[in-house]
């Protein structure tokens, strides 16, 4: 049986049906991607939760599929900033109270604004980090847009291929 997140446990209070699927964690590998594969899922049906720093607002919350990119001019934009940029790695656990391939906006140590792909919309399910490594919540994406408070955005681009 697969241990209860907070994240979990946010979606029981709030009565949202949810599977947990566990994953080998591979510590040199925690890519979204890297996790779709071993869960069975395609990529763009897997979303990573990224943590981004505005220059007006402050902190909030990016949810985007594991095959992309996140477009920081539109999540400023939608985010009513000037610019925003990505938060340093070292920074994750003190301001979420999650680590790297484990953020996930439920349940987050603060409620920051959440903003999410729209492309969710395209799915019955999707996949979302429970809040630890090597677990994953699959969630209708309208019960994870409530539980989440999440705002639809177009926040994703393709990922830039290295030459």
């Amino acid at each position: 049986m697969p241990p209860k997140t907070n994240a979990a446990r946010l979606l029981d209070q709030l009565g949202v049906r949810y599977e947990l699927r566990e994953y080998e964690v591979d510590p040199d590998d925690l890519s979204a991607e890297t996790v779709a594969a071993k869960i069975g899922l395609p990529p763009e049906q897997v979303f990573k939760t990224l943590v981004a720093r505005g220059d007006r607002q402050g902190i909030t919350l990016a949810v985007i599929p594991a095959d992309q990119e996140l477009d920081l001019k539109a999540l400023a934009a939608a985010a009513g900033e000037r610019k925003v940029q990505l938060v340093p790695v070292k920074e994750l656990q003190a301001l979420t109270g999650y680590v790297r391939g484990g953020v996930t906006a439920l349940a987050a140590k603060r409620g920051f604004p959440v903003y999410v792909d729209e492309t969710i919309e395209l799915f019955d399910v999707v996949s979302i980090s429970a809040g630890i490594r090597g677990l994953q919540i699959l969630i209708a994406p309208a019960d994870y847009l409530r539980a989440s408070q999440g705002k639809l955005a177009a926040l994703g681009q393709p990922k830039k291929r290295q030459a």
